[in-house]
């Protein structure tokens, strides 16, 4: 299924109804916006595999490889 993506800034006062609205459509998906702890663990994994890929551990590609993929 081929879905579109949007992003909606909307008053912190509305935000509660506004989501549950939202809710109460079948054909509406939402993501859960990452909490600080999911935040710091996902940085941490990256530091980690930054530090394993610099010392031959990790394979990794050149930053014109991933540019030509873009």
């Amino acid at each position: 299924m081929i879905m579109k993506e949007i992003t909606i800034q909307i008053k912190e006062s509305k935000y509660k109804f506004f989501l549950e609205l939202l809710k109460s459509f079948d054909f509406v998906s939402i993501q859960k916006e990452p909490g600080k702890k999911e935040l710091l663990l996902s940085i941490a994994k990256g530091m980690k595999e930054a530090e394993l890929a610099s010392k031959g551990k990790l394979k990794s590609r050149s930053a014109k490889s991933f540019l030509n993929e873009l």
